[in-house]
């Protein structure tokens, strides 16, 4: 689930092959509708953070200005793991 609250874009559950297109698309809509950037993406209610979560956090990234409007918090211990491995800590804001 992805909802819009405090300032901060909210991911919940679990994105995998089922659903990336969904969390993908509905992120994608609340990310477009925001004026002011770099966006939160909060991932603390994320249960399992993995290769394709990243996938589809990156995409979201590309689609806003300059690709570097999101700022991602809260990352699972996992997919830092992840972020490391593929060198993108430097590509991606973390708080």
């Amino acid at each position: 689930m992805i909802e819009f609250k405090n300032q901060e874009l909210y991911v919940s559950g679990k994105i995998d092959f089922d659903n990336a297109e969904n969390y993908y698309l509905n992120g994608l809509k609340l990310i477009k509708s925001q004026n002011d950037f770099p966006v939160t993406v909060n991932l603390s209610n994320l249960e399992h953070g993995s290769t394709l979560t990243l996938a589809v956090m990156v995409q979201w990234l590309r689609q806003t200005p300059n690709r570097q409007g999101l700022q991602f918090k809260a990352v699972p211990e996992k997919m830092m793991k992840i972020i490391q491995a593929t060198h993108l800590e430097h590509d991606l804001k973390l708080i």
